[in-house]
């Protein structure tokens, strides 16, 4: 199960600017919009987990075409919240929000209607996104942008799937009061921000051929090899380098290369 407790709310001083969540634990996502009370040149921002603490941010860079940020915490924080896991969203899929602008303000959930990998976003890019229709119907969810959505499939856990960004227009009068909201999906933010990519770690995993050649190269089995880096892989993960996606994914190709080289399929690793 997930824990709500990764949400945000953003502030300059003490005026709150929108949502966002803790995508790792050193980075929280949100929607760019919500981050238009900034003054062009300021960069600060204050976070406030759902537990109440605060703590200092930095925005750290812009996908204004996607219309998403990423804020940086501040290095001497130590963060506590579970980082949930993330994935992706199939059609037919129920999901909920768990954030709330307020505690007066309805819980969001609903259905996965249709995943679209060319949504033409409000930022101007074509971008992978989710369809949601809302059950409650509130007729204007702009408080809950820059949230998170949560998805599964029926009798399954939840995951992060996505980070909601607008509100499809009621076509009979034009003004925003229809109740299907888009998202952009994780791995969409996922591939917007050099930040949060892997392929910098890439040739740790698959170091040339002429390394194993190396006199003090590793003798030990592949399956030895593979528990070590499955250890450094859990500590990153819980020093909030990397989000669960990449660490899964990480995961894979160490237990891939291990499995090859334990039935001949390449070179030991």
């Amino acid at each position: 199960m997930t824990d709500a407790g990764y949400w945000v709310d953003l502030y300059q001083d003490r005026r709150r600017l929108g949502a966002g969540f803790l995508l790792t634990r050193r980075y929280v996502l949100t929607a760019l919009h919500c981050l238009r009370g900034l003054a062009p040149d300021d960069v600060d921002v204050g976070i406030v987990l759902a537990d109440g603490e605060h703590l200092d941010g930095r925005l750290r860079c812009r996908a204004p075409d996607a219309d998403l940020a990423l804020i940086e915490v501040a290095a001497h924080h130590r963060l506590s919240p579970r980082i949930p896991n993330a994935g992706h969203a199939l059609p037919g899929w129920h999901w909920r929000g768990p954030y709330r602008p307020s505690a007066a303000e309805a819980a969001l959930s609903g259905t996965i209607d249709h995943r679209a990998d060319d949504f033409a976003c409000e930022g101007g890019a074509s971008i992978e996104a989710l369809q949601l229709s809302v059950e409650q119907l509130l007729g204007d969810y702009s408080g809950y942008s820059g949230g998170p959505v949560e998805g599964a499939a029926d009798g399954g856990d939840p995951a992060v799937v996505g980070i909601l960004l607008e509100q499809a227009p009621d076509r009979a009068d034009g003004k925003r009061a229809g109740n299907v909201l888009y998202a952009a999906t994780i791995a969409e933010a996922i591939a917007r921000f050099d930040h949060l990519q892997v392929s910098h770690l890439i040739d740790v995993l698959r170091p040339r051929a002429d390394a194993w050649e190396a006199p003090e190269a590793d003798e030990r089995k592949p399956q030895e090899k593979a528990e070590a880096w499955f250890h450094r892989l859990e500590q990153w993960s819980e020093q909030g380098y990397m989000d669960p996606v990449q660490i899964a994914e990480l995961r894979f190709m160490v237990a891939q290369r291990a499995i090859s080289s334990d039935f001949g399929g390449g070179e030991e690793g």
